[in-house]
């Protein structure tokens, strides 16, 4: 058995299996990203899709998935590829292949590649690869992410990355380990450090019954608001939330599309502690 350290799972995996994120191998003793390279997606969106709306407003990036994710949230929207095993998905990319597809599309407003649709840390040595020959392109990275690396996994990465948006799913660590079978320690370590060397927006999806009530919006914005620089100075009120509406969707078809009136409510809340706050999918 060998030990996985990208996330907070530290999975103990046998010589020929994967880990629970179903994207991570051992291969003669040495755990390896078996989705390196291997995408599901690809895709010249509109940064604000990302979702991010204080970075390079206007702009596109080439967006890339790949498969598998370290959470199992009931409620996933791309759950056919974070929740796959790969097999059905063949093709490869290089991060060189990658990085030269980012600058051919520069003259149609691209502005680099952002790593999103499945988790994409659970392949950190890609982005890693990639990002750095993105960046010597005069380009930028971006990405999108769960957040529950390892603050050594972003330590890596993050002198190439320019923004991210991390989903920060709940502010109950109940609902972390039980529903979403994540950690919220993890995720607030994560973004507490991400935003000290990059621009960082934060979004949180509203599931009625989960995550919904004005208390633990309350809390959540509160502690965003106190985040801080590597001065100590706090930027946390500058900090972007998208509050975003849910649907039922995977194995959340049990329940209701959150109230639109529910959603700007939560956002009035959020706004008495932070300066840019956003709706979506209303």
């Amino acid at each position: 058995m060998t030990v996985c350290k990208v996330c907070f799972r530290h999975c103990d995996i046998a010589e020929g299996r994967t880990g629970a994120c179903g994207a991570r191998s051992c291969v003669d003793g040495e755990v390896i990203a078996s989705n390196y390279g291997r995408i599901t997606a690809l895709a010249l969106d509109p940064i604000e899709k990302k979702p991010l709306s204080r970075f390079c407003p206007g702009k596109k990036i080439l967006s890339v998935g790949s498969y598998g994710c370290n959470l199992f949230c009931p409620f996933c929207q791309n759950y056919d590829i974070s929740r796959s095993d790969g097999s059905e998905f063949e093709d490869r990319i290089t991060p060189e292949e990658l990085a030269e597809l980012a600058l051919k599309y520069e003259g149609r407003g691209n502005i680099g590649v952002a790593f999103t649709y499945n988790e994409p840390l659970i392949g950190y040595e890609f982005i890693r690869d990639t990002a750095k020959l993105v960046k010597d392109r005069g380009m930028k990275n971006v990405l999108v992410t769960n957040g529950t690396a390892e603050l050594e996994i972003l330590e890596e990465i993050i002198p190439y990355i320019d923004a991210m948006n991390v989903d920060l799913k709940s502010f109950s660590a109940a609902t972390y380990t039980e529903v979403l079978k994540g950690d919220l320690d993890t995720t607030k370590a994560f973004i507490a450090r991400a935003v000290q060397d990059c621009h960082v927006e934060l979004t949180t999806l509203i599931v009625p019954g989960m995550n919904d009530t004005e208390e633990e919006m309350r809390e959540l914005s509160c502690w965003i608001s106190e985040l801080k620089d590597k001065d100590g100075n706090i930027i946390g009120t500058e900090v972007p939330l998208h509050i975003s509406r849910f649907f039922p969707r995977y194995k959340m078809n049990d329940r209701n599309a959150t109230d639109v009136s529910k959603v700007y409510k939560l956002a009035d809340i959020a706004s008495e502690k932070l300066k840019y706050v956003y709706t979506g999918n209303c």
